[in-house]
């Protein structure tokens, strides 16, 4: 098979494995293996197992460390010391010394059964420092689709991958030293640690003062090839100073993160560097998934079942026990252990290293692959129901969510008529000023603690909540609210919330905050009222400030604007004529009003256009259904029993057409 060929095979097989996973929902990761099973040389062999593609796969494993240099950063470090270098260091220490211990008992149980499980101290220490990983991609991913980042489960799962990613730099250094014998291990080891001392000295010292001087003085060339081009030579470049030095590639390109995270272009360097990350660590996937050979696994299933479910048990077990130790509560324990118990992306690393190193042997390579991969499949169904298993687990977790749902309910138990705001970061601060400022009560719901402890501290009406969560935004009064505000650009959240007040209160608009209309109709879909896309806002303002500047008169500019608006939001038509509300020119301008047609309506079944408001000087501007779904107004719209019309004219129109609408 030609290069050519080859690399056709290897995209179209990547394409393939990650459309799949995608459609199911899962992790590219399992795509990238799944597809590196079949076309690996013990399934259907369409692919060798080159040395060139091997060594081109390494290349995904340096971008990886790249980018977890680039996130390491000291102030984080030191916020989150207690969690990192408290319960991650116990967590890797433990599972490493208990898969040692635990593989002499596995050694006595094999032996009993009549099969040789062969491994050695080194291998059981290689093979435990690969089950100590957890899966970075996939539990972030689901913690941030259920807004758990800033849980108090959430900070402690994201401390503990942080060491494990931190752990990993001395694990690659480690590892190869294992092969040695004797006094030749202690040789090795201290020579590999003095280099590694020695080599990150040396560019720590004074690295971070030349990589910013280097990297400001090709920024100034303003050529973005260059820069891309300078950004790979540094990566690559520091990789292989670290391989000649006796370590890994991995390692340079650590370091290589570590310099640039400290300098100001590092969120440049994260956009520009993730499509190679991502496409060499795809390859890194394939690559293992070639490995697996599915025979012994299904020859040897309930090896494979075992190696699934101890290191699960055991590890979740150890997590849970661990975080309670650190004063965790126990649902919160509970929780961190489930999330992490997976195997991880770092773990495939650390055992391919130990597999080319000859630690562990061949026959037993499948059965934990297989293994690991089987456990991060399983991750998204044990975070789907870990709250029914903390429940059964833990009586005290009951409370502790009834304390808090109580807290919301106790604060909005007097509130009538006011905001629920989803998220209470600078937007939803922004909005909460402005309310205040309109005498109109709001509810907020944040899942940051220190956030909500200051806020609260200053008399802002600000609680802990998932607003994701339906029990939340009941205690939050969402049956007497009056609008929901998605104040936070998450898509996948966002829906929940919208299926959540269409199922439970479909008469309450809610508006929706996003970073672009791409997703504008799936929201309206879902039953937003309005979506407010930051792109647009941000275009709409860059056109005023540009008018102005080139010298359009201000009433243009600020009609120009208006007009634009108008067409982009209807619920905001009639509202760009006056500056204050209680003036009396704005008493004669045009507002909103939501009337709420009876279950038993006489209009039921007749058309919109028959109601004929324009007569009273009125404009139907949308009608929100029952179920929450909005409708735009039009002469032929069918009206139904409980439609909300939002409509739009003067307090006098309005109170006529309200009338008129609510006439039994």
């Amino acid at each position: 098979m030609s290069s050519l060929d080859l690399a056709l095979l290897y995209l179209v097989a990547a394409v393939l494995g990650v459309v799949v996973c995608r459609s199911l929902k899962l992790p590219p990761m399992l795509g990238y293996l799944t597809v590196g099973v079949l076309i690996g040389p013990n399934a259907m062999a369409l692919s060798g197992d080159s040395e060139g593609v091997r060594y081109l796969a390494e290349f995904g494993v340096v971008f990886l460390m790249f980018v977890i240099g680039l996130e390491f950063n000291l102030p984080k470090l030191r916020s989150m010391r207690s969690l990192v270098f408290g319960l991650g260091l116990l967590q890797v220490l433990i599972t490493i010394l208990g898969t040692i211990f635990g593989n002499v008992l596995l050694d006595h149980v094999f032996g009993w059964l009549g099969l040789r499980w062969d491994l050695g101290w080194e291998g059981a220490l290689m093979l435990g420092a690969a089950m100590a990983m957890s899966s970075t991609a996939i539990v972030v991913k689901l913690m941030a689709e259920r807004l758990e980042l800033e849980s108090e489960h959430g900070r402690r799962v994201m401390g503990v991958l942080l060491f494990q990613d931190l752990a990993v730099v001395p694990l690659l250094v480690l590892i190869p030293a294992l092969r040695s014998e004797g006094s030749e291990m202690a040789v090795s080891l201290a020579w590999a640690g003095l280099k590694a001392a020695a080599v990150l000295a040396l560019l720590l010292a004074g690295g971070q003062k030349v990589m910013r001087w280097w990297l400001t003085l090709v920024a100034r060339r303003k050529s973005e090839e260059l820069f891309m081009l300078n950004l790979l030579l540094v990566t690559l470049g520091l990789a292989w100073v670290t391989e000649h030095a006796g370590l890994s590639l991995a390692l340079g390109a650590f370091v290589a993160g570590m310099l640039i995270a400290e300098t100001e272009y590092k969120h440049q360097v994260e956009t520009d560097i993730r499509p190679f990350h991502d496409v060499l660590l795809g390859l890194f996937f394939i690559t293992i998934g070639m490995k697996l050979d599915w025979r012994p696994v299904v020859a040897q299933w309930p090896l494979v079942v075992l190696l699934t479910l101890l290191p699960l048990l055991a590890k979740a077990t150890l997590i849970a026990v661990l975080a309670k130790l650190f004063r965790a509560p126990t649902g919160v324990a509970i929780r961190t252990g489930l999330y992490l118990a997976q195997a991880g992306e770092f773990g495939f690393v650390l055992l391919s290293l130990g597999a080319q190193h000859q630690l562990i042997a061949p026959q037993w390579v499948s059965p934990v692959l297989a293994s690991m991969v089987i456990s991060m499949l399983a991750t998204p169904l044990i975070v789907m129901y870990s709250n029914r298993i903390v429940m059964k687990l833990s009586a005290s977790d009951w409370l502790l969510q009834s304390v808090q749902l109580t807290t919301i309910a106790k604060k909005s138990i007097k509130a009538d008529a006011h905001v629920i705001i989803c998220g209470y970061g600078r937007s939803g601060q922004n909005l909460a000023r402005l309310l205040d400022a309109e005498h109109i009560p709001y509810m907020a719901l944040d899942l940051d603690p220190d956030r909500v402890r200051q806020a609260a501290a200053a008399g802002q009406s600000v609680v802990f909540g998932d607003a994701a969560k339906v029990q939340s935004l009941m205690a939050a009064g969402l049956a007497r609210a009056s609008a929901v505000v998605i104040s936070y650009h998450d898509t996948p959240s966002a829906l929940k919330i919208l299926q959540l007040v269409r199922e439970h209160a479909a008469h309450v608009p809610v508006v929706v905050r996003t970073i672009d209309d791409s997703d504008l109709e799936r929201l309206r879909a879902a039953g937003a009222t309005e979506v407010v896309p930051e792109a647009i806002e941000g275009s709409l303002m860059l056109a005023s400030h540009a008018l102005a500047l080139v010298g359009v008169p201000m009433r243009r500019v600020i009609r120009l604007t208006r007009d634009a608006r108008d067409a982009r939001y209807g619920l905001l038509r009639g509202y760009f004529h006056g500056a204050d509300d209680d003036s009396a020119e704005e008493r004669e301008q045009a507002r909103l009003r939501s009337v709420t047609l009876p279950v038993a309506t006489p209009y039921a079944g007749e058309p919109l256009g028959q109601l004929a408001l324009q007569a009273v000087g009125v404009q139907v501007v949308s009608v929100r259904r029952a179920s929450g779904a909005v409708r735009p107004a039009h002469d032929a719209l069918e009206l139904q029993g409980s439609d909300t019309l939002v409509l739009a004219g003067t307090p006098e129109a309005l109170a006529l057409a309200e009338e008129k609408l609510l006439r039994a």
